[in-house]
C-alpha cells in the first residue's frame, strides 16, 4: 500500500491563495472512489468540493474545520494500492 497526499488545488486568480475547511464528508478510514467529495472548502468568493484523486483509504484528516489552507497544503491521506 502506499500513501498519497491531497493537497488544496489552485483556486483561479480571482480567488486567491487560501481557502477555509467548511465541513469533512468522509471520516477517516472510509473507503473512497475517484471523484468521491472528501471535503468542502470557502473562500470569500466561492464554495468548491476537493474530490478523491483515486480509489482509497482515508487515513489521516491534516486539516480541521474551519482551518485556514493555502494553495497546495497538504489537506489529508490516502492508503491506495500500489
Amino acid at each position: 500500500m502506499a500513501l498519497v497526499d491531497v493537497k488544496l488545488p489552485s483556486l483561479g486568480e480571482e480567488a486567491g491563495e487560501e481557502a477555509r475547511v467548511a465541513f469533512w464528508y468522509v471520516d477517516v478510514g472510509e473507503e473512497v472512489d475517484p471523484d468521491d467529495n472528501l471535503l468542502q472548502m470557502l473562500t470569500d468568493k466561492a464554495t468548491f468540493d476537493v474530490p478523491s484523486p483515486q480509489k482509497g483509504k482515508l487515513v489521516e484528516h491534516l486539516v480541521g474545520e474551519n482551518d485556514a489552507v493555502k494553495v497546495g497544503q497538504v489537506l489529508c491521506r490516502l492508503e491506495v494500492a500500489d
